[in-house]
């Protein structure tokens, strides 16, 4: 798989609800969604040399729940470990709306 600032698919809503609707179908207990906000998210991207976004599932203990790790990726497809890495990110629920076609 080659990696570029092209990489990832752009879905439908179908498609994305359909994922999302197995995932919770399967994973009753777990959170649905995690929210990251656009200014820490571009402080990721604006990293000299950042390719894009890895995103690591992670669970903390402390808090019994999964949670995400987000971390830059520069063009030879390396973590940018000294960079900026992102976690704390806000769950759902309760952090979201029940309007979703997601949900």
């Amino acid at each position: 798989m080659e990696l570029s600032t092209q990489s990832g698919e752009i879905i439908s809503l179908e498609e994305a609800r359909r994922y999302t609707h197995a995932f919770q179908k399967r994973n009753l207990n777990e959170k649905k969604a995690f929210l990251v906000g656009a200014e820490i998210l571009r402080k990721i991207l604006e990293q000299p040399g950042c390719l894009g976004i890895r995103i690591y599932n992670g669970y903390c203990e402390e808090d019994d729940m999964q949670n995400r790790v987000l971390i830059g990726v520069d063009a030879d497809g390396k973590d940018m470990e000294t960079g900026i890495i992102l976690d704390k990110l806000t769950p759902c629920p309760p952090g979201c709306t029940s309007s979703s076609l997601l949900m």
